[in-house]
């Protein structure tokens, strides 16, 4: 915590020792009672219904905010994007809303591609069965690269690829995935004087207060259509929560509602 370099919670393990539990992001979201900083509360339409809406604590918004806010994708541009997880197919969905002319998914796993279709994604890569790097099947496909390129999967050899698969002159990628350490950024400096850039973005680049609860209030209205039904795979009970991580390492669930 900001106030006491201490912790949100603590608990007494096996040997009777107080021992901290450290939170992930500033948040500590699988507990019945919480501790909160201001800054991490916000007020949304009483109306709008949580078993959507809790999508936008991250996922949804992250996504689709690196297209409209941190990319800030154009109609009739071309998006690709790498990881077609939750975070990924919420970045086709904000490209698709944008009217990007061809958003093109990169994953491992074919069966993420049905579900993409819902999403906009136009076109798909698998990596391992191209037979050649994925940033040349783009180029192919968008003669030159993409004009923006969105990594959605925290390996840095991806990042690479997503990087090289943007148009020199005016390609930008933006990076979303949680990357381990200490490997760092497979850059060169002089890459970066063809003209292309790279950023990073967390939660969209959404202003937290003021933004989102206009999202939600848009959203309520129809003026923003977000397919939040198509990324909600699973509904259980909380006591289900390690069948629901199970689901998601396997590539099995986009989103898991746990309801308390």
């Amino acid at each position: 915590m900001v106030s006491d370099d201490g912790t949100r919670f603590s608990v007494v393990n096996t040997s009777g020792d107080t021992v901290p539990v450290y939170h992930f992001l500033n948040t500590s979201t699988f507990a019945e009672y919480t501790v909160l900083d201001a800054a991490c509360a916000v007020k949304i339409n009483p109306a709008a219904p949580l078993q959507k809406m809790c999508l936008l604590s991250c996922g949804i918004s992250t996504g689709v905010g690196a297209a409209w806010n941190t990319a800030n994708v154009s109609k009739g541009s071309t998006v690709a994007i790498f990881g077609l997880g939750a975070v990924g197919l919420a970045v086709g969905e904000g490209a698709r809303i944008r009217g990007a002319s061809r958003i093109i998914g990169v994953d491992i796993n074919p069966e993420k591609f049905a579900k993409g279709k819902e999403m906009g994604i136009t076109d798909f890569i698998s990596p391992k069965a191209c037979g050649k790097p994925v940033h040349e099947v783009i180029k192919e496909l968008t003669d030159g690269g993409v004009d923006y390129s969105f990594e959605c999967s925290g390996n840095v050899d991806v990042l690479r690829e997503a990087f090289v698969s943007t148009h020199d002159g005016w390609g930008l990628t933006v990076v979303l995935g949680i990357h381990p350490t200490p490997r760092m950024m497979p850059l060169h400096p002089m890459e970066l004087f063809d003209g292309r850039r790279i950023t990073g973005c967390t939660f969209g680049d959404f202003k937290g207060k003021s933004q989102l609860p206009l999202l939600v209030d848009q959203c309520m209205q129809g003026e923003v259509k977000i397919n939040f039904d198509g990324f909600i795979t699973h509904e259980m009970p909380f006591s289900e929560i390690n069948e629901a991580f199970r689901l998601l390492e396997e590539g099995k669930s986009l989103r898991c509602v746990l309801r308390l």
